[in-house]
């Protein structure tokens, strides 16, 4: 039964999260130390990929560091490197310097992070590729495996934040993110003792998205179902969201098109890709219109919308799936907070609510559910 799977689907998301983070969580701790002092020096985060989901991780990581979602914390600088570039190596060639962090999202990154290596930068990845800092995460489905990488990546990029402040690089403080690291406001500690504290904000974290993952996964199951079954009779998927969601959209693009697990490829557009397009409109008509115009050059009776937001409120995705309603398109929506006006106003015919006001954590159990729902497309 499909319900069945959606249970096995859940199990086996929260035995790798508990197995990862417990495991990991004071490397983890030390590791945004580290981040923090080069972050100090003047150093930028480089991510590299070069498969399609590995460049929505790219992205994603990119976007979390330059624009910080958590009240009063600094911007990061980080660049993206995926493969529209050219080779990554030659590219890591041009733009990494020694006091650069570099992360490598997939085994084709391997050349250009022993590269990175070589130049001083410090090194991470998810998999066995000669980094300074590998984690390797506990399971064989892929998956599984990225959203414990997109778990780790928000935890780098939240708690290396608190090693500004015990460096005395805070700037403005903690502000409104205050509550979420009450140890902040103490005297001036030893390292050992903040590492302590960040190993034990990591844990907390982790047993978080653990509990939304659930929320998202059970609560929602019969419009996970449900939403499975119109995609499979569905002729073209299109795919959208702001910021971290429009990396997410781009993900879901990537596993119908070219799901790891070889699955049929199925058609499927993903409306945020196009940078011409995107500020062409955003530009001359209004960003309130950059998915709905594309929706309507795009979108055919029978096809499908997928849009993915952490408020259920944007201007931009209330319009888009709107327009998707009047062109007799099924629509589908993830959403977070409390669903926002999607959920209130029913405006998706499906409708997922994770139920969480923290961006991160909303983002990293959306991946399970479109992860899921990729899953359960494919089912029987």
């Amino acid at each position: 039964m499909i319900a069945t799977r959606l249970d096995e689907l859940l199990e086996r998301r929260t035995r790798a999260n508990a197995l990862f983070f417990e495991r990991e969580a004071e490397r983890i701790a030390r590791l945004c130390h580290r981040l923090a002092e080069r972050f100090a020096r003047g150093g930028r985060l480089v991510a590299l990929g070069e498969s399609p989901q590995a460049r929505s991780d790219v992205r994603h990581v990119a976007v979390e560091f330059v624009h910080p979602v958590i009240v009063g914390k600094r911007a990061l600088p980080a660049i993206g490197l995926s493969r529209e570039g050219g080779s990554l190596e030659r590219q890591v060639e041009l733009v990494a310097r020694p006091d650069d962090i570099v992360i490598g999202f997939d085994p084709g990154a391997g050349p250009a992070l022993a590269a990175a290596r070589e130049r001083g930068c410090l090194t991470i990845a998810y998999s066995v590729l000669g980094a300074e800092w590998e984690f390797e995460p506990p399971s064989d489905d892929p998956f599984v495996r990225q959203e414990l990488a997109e778990t780790h990546y928000h935890l780098l990029w939240e708690l290396c934040h608190v090693f500004f402040e015990h460096l005395g690089h805070g700037g403005r403080g903690t502000g409104a993110s205050s509550f979420l690291y009450p140890f902040l406001g103490e005297p001036e500690s030893d390292i050992e003792k903040v590492v302590d504290d960040v190993r034990g904000s990591v844990l907390m974290k982790a047993g978080d998205v653990e509990r939304l993952r659930e929320q998202t996964l059970t609560e929602n199951r019969d419009a996970l179902i449900a939403a499975a079954d119109a995609l499979r009779r569905c002729g073209t998927l299109l795919a959208l969201g702001n910021g971290g969601s429009a990396t997410d959209a781009m993900d879901v693009v990537a596993d119908f098109r070219a799901a790891p697990q070889g699955w049929p490829a199925r058609a499927a557009l993903d409306l945020t890709e196009d940078a011409a397009i995107l500020t062409a409109l955003a530009n001359d008509i209004g960003p309130a219109a950059i998915f709905q115009r594309q929706v309507i050059a795009y979108g055919r009776e029978g096809d499908a919308l997928l849009a993915l937001s952490t408020s259920g409120g944007s201007e931009n995705v209330l319009a888009a799936l709107a327009e998707a309603r009047r062109r007799g398109m099924v629509t589908v929506a993830m959403v977070g907070y409390d669903g926002g006006r999607v959920a209130a106003e029913g405006l998706a015919d499906h409708v997922v609510v994770s139920r969480s006001e923290h961006i991160p954590r909303i983002q990293e159990a959306q991946a399970s559910a479109y992860h899921a729902l990729r899953e359960l497309v494919e089912a029987s």
